[in-house]
């Protein structure tokens, strides 16, 4: 969208110059249409399907390099690129030329420009000296030409600093049409400032260190707790030409912001320290921590003197947040706390102490929702973007980016047309040349808006730029260097200045949040099962003796599922969150009741063993074991049908908790067991088993009496016998014998489950 600066009235005629350089064309104009009708209509019948480009869309051209960018006095300008025959028929005699015209007045004009395609006489200017042109004799259908033009800037006619428009075409006849013609043109934009501005304008430039999240929830269980990756992808980042790589390589000789994830930092230091790698169900080493080491030291050296602008911990969707998770409990304190372990991260990897006063939602798109969810992670400052800070009135130049928009809150809204500038695919190197060249033409059209209103704007592009993205806006920041027309600035200073009274602060409304980027945004499920995990993780925390082990990493992976990288990404967004919340049940499952068979009690009293196993590495405590009877017949110390015993394990270990136990009738009683934290939060699963009751009644007990009074006399007469012995060897001069103690016999307890229809006596 133009300018209010470009839609304020009529732009200015173009130079008397170019009328009479356009002037015969435009004469000749009507009759060569007509010329040309005749041919055109007869043949419309008869055109096929698949018609082949005819006209000026014969030969498409592309323009590889533009160079220097922004010439000065004395340059000579160099165009290469490369014609491409699309026609059906072999062209003769071709020429490319260069085409240098009008100068360009106001950023709308820029815009239309870059619009406008195949070759209109009259409108497009004649082309230079022929002494510069480029003679092909043939070239054939089908077939690619390179060139290159090489002109002196002084032979362009430019006339006062601005932009200019320009082309190269392609003339030649074909068999059809044996007259000469152009068949083919490509437009771009000129820069040309031949004296210093005395004023600029303040760029800032935004330059995001962002990844996708790669790590999970889970660690080995050694003392350095290796981290588990979903895969080795983001080593291929940080290798030598990877995206990361070359953004610190690149970045490292610009005038740029830094802002960074720090996400990506633990990430990277995580590799660098050691990694394992998911494979199937198996984890296998990583292999590339050399590499990941290399690029910490290098964004270590690269930031000691710039400014690092920190975002939250895993770079949380704030328009998500605002928009479906701020109303399930928990979401905004996750928020809060991701801003608080970014902040730390960032200065213990790379040593510097960031800036944490900056939100920057998704594309720069704000409404009064996300700037209240912005503020209470205590930022205040919202990078917004001025397709959404719409202007309100007939400002006839583009503002400077801060703004006031209350409570204490500054949005500094980054400039649209400069910001997009570098989007799309940049792999071809004729579009990566003509996004250099916009983007050179748009900041000085801006800088001449108001020459002597010297402005601050921001640039925030794209948040995970491509390997050709970035090394076009490498290439187009500089072109900038040595302060043509504008003059860097960081982000923190940009925010600081003064204001422009006559910008608008007013935020947009909820309504006029973009569609296209509502849909992509996280599900309001997906903080639901965020705050499900929390739960799960907070209960667990609870009996750990070592509870950091576990805390760390699952909060860090909490903070990973409101990413904004995962928007357009509902389905891998959805089994990472899976994935995190299984693990941990996984882990918690290793803390349990060992399976008891039934039971049965013999007399009015005896001990009822439960089994609980610690498979952790670490041990537990402030757990509670509660054992739950159906039936009064079965009571825990006479107190009842309940009971509740502590418990505390060592890691890799099992502990027999014993329950005191009294019956008053035969029968069976169902007992459930349960684990609990101290707080009497359910931990695990429940257990059941079955005691059955066995009194014992007056027959039994005359039997038992009438079997322990053979016992005593045989017991009498046992001893009556060894006494005689005794007695005959001490007559004969022996020693008597003394009888040894038995062997004790005892075993290892076992975790299994106890035997079918265990009897427990008292």
């Amino acid at each position: 969208m133009a300018q209010a600066a470009d839609i304020q009235g009529m732009r200015p005629s173009p130079a008397r110059r170019w009328l009479r350089r356009t002037a015969s064309v435009a004469l000749g104009a009507p009759l060569l249409a007509g010329l040309l009708a005749v041919p055109t209509a007869g043949s419309a019948g008869a055109a096929a399907p698949d018609k082949a480009p005819t006209g000026s869309s014969t030969v498409d051209v592309s323009l590889d390099t533009l160079s220097p960018a922004a010439p000065v006095k004395g340059d000579t300008l160099t165009v290469s690129g490369t014609l491409t025959n699309k026609g059906r028929q072999t062209i003769d005699g071709a020429e490319i030329d260069l085409r240098v015209g009008p100068r360009l007045s106001g950023r709308g004009e820029v815009d239309d420009a870059a619009k406008r395609k195949g070759y209109t006489p009259g409108a497009d200017p004649d082309a230079i000296d022929d002494k510069y042109t480029v003679k092909i004799a043939k070239l054939p259908k089908g077939i690619s030409q390179n060139f290159t033009l090489a002109v002196p800037v002084d032979k362009l006619d430019l006339d006062a600093s601005g932009v200019y428009q320009l082309g190269v075409s392609v003339s030649g006849r074909t068999a059809a049409a044996p007259f000469e013609q152009v068949l083919g043109i490509e437009r771009s934009f000129l820069p040309w400032q031949p004296e210093e501005s005395d004023k600029r304008t303040k760029l800032t430039f935004l330059w995001p260190l962002i990844a996708s999240p790669h790590v999970t929830a889970e660690t080995r269980s050694d003392e350095q707790q290796t981290p588990v990756f979903t895969d080795d992808a983001l080593a291929e980042e940080l290798a030598p030409g990877g995206r990361l790589q070359q953004m610190v390589a690149l970045g490292s000789r610009l005038p740029v912001t830094w802002v960074i994830d720090p996400d990506l930092l633990a990430s990277v230091a995580a590799m660098a320290g050691g990694y394992e790698v998911k494979s199937g169900d198996t984890t296998v080493p990583g292999k590339n921590r050399a590499v990941a080491g290399q690029w910490i030291t290098a964004l270590q050296k690269v930031v000691e003197d710039g400014k690092v602008i920190a975002l939250p911990f895993g770079d949380p969707d704030l328009a998500s947040i605002a928009h479906r998770g701020k109303g399930v409990s928990g979401t905004l304190s996750h928020l809060q706390n991701a801003s608080t372990v970014g902040a730390s991260t960032v200065e213990t990897i790379l040593h510097v102490k960031p800036s944490t006063d900056f939100a920057w939602p998704v594309q720069g798109a704000v409404d009064p929702g996300i700037v209240d969810v912005a503020t209470s992670a205590g930022a205040h400052h919202v990078i917004a973007r001025s397709d959404s800070f719409k202007e309100t009135g007939s400002l006839p130049y583009t503002p400077t980016a801060a703004r006031p928009i209350g409570g204490g809150t500054t949005a500094v809204v980054a400039d649209h047309r400069l910001s997009t500038a570098f989007d799309g695919s940049l792999l071809r190197a004729d579009a990566s040349t003509l996004a250099v060249q916009k983007f050179l033409a748009q900041t000085l059209t801006l800088n001449e808006q108001a020459p002597d209103n010297e402005r601050s704007i921001v640039v925030a592009p794209q948040r995970m730029p491509t390997t050709a993205q970035a090394q076009t806006m490498a290439r187009a920041l500089e072109a900038l260097s040595g302060n043509r027309w504008t003059q860097p600035q960081d982000l923190v200073a940009a925010s600081e200045v003064k204001p422009d009274p006559l910008a608008s602060t007013k935020v947009p409304r909820a309504s006029a949040y973009p569609k296209k980027l509502r849909n992509q945004e996280l599900p309001t499920q997906a903080f639901q099962d965020i705050r499900t995990t929390q739960g799960s993780i907070d209960s667990f925390e609870t009996i750990l003796t070592q509870p950091e082990r576990v805390v760390t990493p699952f909060g860090n992976a909490v903070n990973r599922s409101m990413s904004t990288s995962w928007r357009g990404r509902s389905l891998e967004a959805q089994a990472y969150r899976d994935a995190v919340l299984t693990y941990l049940k996984d882990l918690t499952g290793e803390v349990q009741l060992i399976d008891k068979s039934d039971v049965t009690l013999s007399g009015r009293s005896a001990t009822i063993p439960v089994t609980v196993q610690n498979k952790l590495v670490q041990g537990v405590d402030r757990l509670v074991l509660r054992l739950k009877s159906d039936n009064i017949r079965l009571k825990f110390n006479d107190d009842g049908t309940m009971a509740e015993l502590p418990v505390r394990i060592g890691g890799g270990h099992s502990q027999s908790v014993k329950f005191d136990t009294a019956t008053s009738a035969n029968g069976r009683a169902q007992v459930t067991a349960r684990l609990f934290t101290e707080d009497g939060t359910p931990y695990g699963e429940e257990m059941t088993f079955t005691v059955k009751v066995s009194e014992v009644t007056p027959t039994v007990l005359l039997v038992i009496a009438g079997g322990l009074l053979l016992l005593v006399l045989a017991g009498v007469r046992m001893y009556s016998h060894r006494k005689r012995a005794v007695a005959s060897d001490t007559a004969n001069g022996g020693e008597p014998e003394q009888p040894s103690d038995p062997t004790p016999d005892t075993g290892p307890e076992s975790g299994a489950p106890s035997g079918t229809g265990e009897k427990v006596d008292r």
